[in-house]
């Protein structure tokens, strides 16, 4: 019995993939530790994320994929940036909050309720998550 959970256990070594290689949802998700369907929100948010699809639609992240979502998670998540003040980091068009050190612009306009309400839904899955 012992040999036969032997041959079945997964080998970690043999199941890692090379650092140019394509990875799927879950393993991007596992790997950013954050859940897949904040992936999902912020594909459609952010259009430079754009992973092939293959296989029934299947999600397939390239390493630039996977950098930009690692850029987004630090700016909505350690630096506090709503999702439009992120996409104007991601598209460029503030360049002052390029600055890892920067810190984000007073959120004295009025935020886009419907904005404000799927991001609050996105933190209650997180949340909820968590506990």
């Amino acid at each position: 019995m012992a040999q036969f959970e032997l041959l079945n256990a997964p080998n970690a070594e043999a199941s890692r993939k090379a650092d140019g290689a394509y990875k799927t949802i879950s393993e991007v998700s596992d790997e950013l530790g954050v859940p897949q369907h904040v992936l999902r929100f912020w594909e459609s948010h952010f259009p430079q994320v754009k992973p092939s699809r293959m296989r029934g639609g299947r999600r397939y992240y390239r390493p630039e994929d996977i950098d930009l979502l690692r850029k987004i998670k630090a700016l909505l998540y350690a630096q506090g940036y709503t999702i439009k003040g992120a996409k104007k980091v991601v598209k460029g068009k503030d360049e002052k909050v390029l600055d890892a050190t920067a810190r984000p612009a007073s959120k004295k306009s009025k935020a886009n309720p419907k904005i404000l309400a799927s991001e609050l839904r996105v933190l209650k899955s997180m949340l909820n998550a968590l506990l």
